[in-house]
């Protein structure tokens, strides 16, 4: 018969083993590439463009980099009339810290109100830098200048 009539002998498992297959092979395009990067061709190529186009983490900082950080940003809120939050542990600093916190806000309120507000951010910056720095010049908190 011609269209739409009986099938033939062998064409119906011709048909089922053509839909397995069909679907054998969306199976395996669609896991091809889960996410390792080392996926089939198409997908590895494709990982690979997106593990350059995003941007590496950066290092971490190191101690005198965050202490600058931190220091810098509660003499900054101090100065501009923020009440410090809580005590200087849950501030996130240490007693050192938060000792030099102390010092540049009193330097920085000086020279605020006899300067300008421009001068005291420059004075937060150079002086909580330099007090960081010498702090973490011989490695942290356990040595050094820390033990004083």
């Amino acid at each position: 018969m011609g269209r739409g009539g009986a099938l033939r002998r062998g064409q119906a498992p011709r048909r089922g083993r053509a839909a397995l297959t069909l679907v054998a092979a969306v199976v395996v395009v669609g896991c091809g590439n889960s996410g390792d990067g080392a996926g089939g061709s198409a997908g590895a190529a494709h990982g690979a463009s997106a593990s350059a186009a995003s941007p590496a983490s950066p290092p971490p900082l190191s101690g005198a980099e965050l202490c600058v950080s931190a220091v810098g940003y509660w003499a900054r809120e101090m100065l501009d009339g923020g009440e410090p939050y809580g005590d200087y542990q849950s501030m996130g600093l240490s007693n050192r810290q938060y000792d030099i916190l102390r010092e540049v806000v009193d330097e920085a309120r000086a020279a605020k109100r006899d300067q300008g507000a421009r001068a005291a951010g420059e004075l937060i910056d150079r002086r909580v830098r330099r007090a960081c720095a010498d702090g973490y010049r011989d490695g942290g908190p356990s040595r050094g200048p820390w033990q004083s």
